[in-house]
């Protein structure tokens, strides 16, 4: 009987869609989410791995690469939004669209706790004002992208928008 290892990668993610602006919040994005409640949420998962994420990571597993300019810590993490609809391919290596906005992540995301990373970005009342039809995970000094995922989120006109991706291995 052949024996087969089987590896998941599971992405799940969260878009709170709020009236108010987190700006104000800076460095205290906790206390916007406490006194603020989303007028709507989306929930959804999947999305595709780039080549690009998946080298980066071996790399970074292997050592071949190192420090500030590969890691997903607060500093360098960030979560892109843009307006292309074109299909997810894994040879892809960043947002497609012709508006895209990158934002870094909330005070203490990244996060890592069973085999899952999580990212938390939010996008202000002057953020990324367009529709949002893709996002991804991105390394922002070596500007790898790690995954991507379409689909329309609706169009954001104001207010904040903040996106919260989990991704689980097992």
């Amino acid at each position: 009987m052949k024996r087969q290892e089987l590896a998941n990668w599971l992405c799940r993610y969260r878009l709170s869609k709020y009236h108010e602006d987190i700006e104000p919040f800076q460095g205290r994005e906790d206390e916007f989410h406490q006194l603020f409640k989303p007028y709507e949420v989306i929930e959804g998962e999947g999305n595709c791995l780039l080549n690009t994420g998946i080298d980066e990571m071996w790399d970074l597993v292997t050592g071949e690469v190192s420090g500030a300019d590969h890691i997903l810590d607060n500093t360098h993490a960030q979560i892109g939004v843009g307006d292309s609809d074109t299909a997810a391919d894994a040879t892809q290596t960043d947002l497609l669209g012709t508006n895209k906005t990158y934002k870094g992540m909330e005070t203490s995301y990244p996060t890592s706790t069973s085999q899952k990373a999580t990212f938390k970005s939010s996008f202000g009342n002057d953020d990324a004002n367009y529709a949002w039809e893709e996002w991804v995970v991105k390394q922002s000094t070596s500007a790898k992208c790690l995954n991507r995922k379409v689909e329309n989120l609706g169009t954001k006109t104001s207010g904040t928008w903040t996106l919260e991706v989990s991704i689980t291995l097992s």
